[in-house]
């Protein structure tokens, strides 16, 4: 646990843990022991972060392995910044606008969602898949006939139907401005540096020249 000294600190083998200066925010790559899947991919990362060193994580966020570098390192870098890493912000605006404003189109079947122009990748604040990690009570005791607190979810899929290439998901409670931050380098039209495309999208990307 981040809580306790170097000395006593056990991680598995297959397990790299990154843990902030204040011991509040951690990340964790754990894509050796395939802890649960998001989209039928396995998780690679999960970032959490908690209001006090001796309490739990207050919420989670799961990335799968091809989940856009930038995006994630974007991610990270806003929660850097944030004093309070685990204090709730809760306004879905700001992810809608952070999409729509790099000409993603907002989702009409869905209250809070949005598509990008090529209808490949997704944004959608509703049901938070099983095994999520979030401290809010409700996300455990909501009745059959409540809906629990939504989360965000992230996703790039081809085709309807077809293997999504990579997921992410954020717990009921991250901060909606940590969300935006993601979105908001997911959803660039800045041009970044692949040696590698998935066959499935190479024609609908486009491309610069590297240099």
């Amino acid at each position: 646990m981040p809580e306790e000294e170097p000395e006593d600190r056990q991680v598995i083998r297959s397990t790299v843990l990154h843990i902030s200066a204040d011991s509040l925010c951690w990340a964790q790559w754990m894509l050796a022991d395939e802890p649960f899947h998001l989209g039928d991919l396995p998780i690679a990362w999960q970032v959490s972060a908690r209001t006090d060193t001796s309490g739990p994580a207050q919420w989670s966020a799961y990335f799968t392995p091809d989940v856009p570098g930038e995006a994630v390192a974007d991610f990270l870098t806003a929660l850097d910044a944030r004093p309070h890493p685990a204090v709730p912000h809760v306004r879905p605006e700001l992810v809608l606008d952070a999409v729509t404003a790099h000409g993603w189109r907002r989702d009409a079947d869905q209250g809070a969602g949005a598509t990008d122009p090529t209808f490949i990748s997704h944004v959608s604040l509703g049901e938070v898949p099983p095994l999520i990690q979030d401290a809010d009570p409700r996300t455990l005791t909501t009745g059959l006939d409540e809906a629990a607190p939504g989360g965000w979810q992230a996703w790039a899929q081809p085709a309807p139907g077809a293997p999504c290439l990579w997921a992410a998901s954020f717990s009921a409670s991250v901060p909606h401005d940590l969300v935006a931050a993601f979105a908001a380098s997911l959803s660039s039209t800045a041009s970044v540096l692949r040696r590698v495309v998935p066959e499935a999208t190479r024609e609908r990307l486009l491309w610069t020249p590297a240099g």
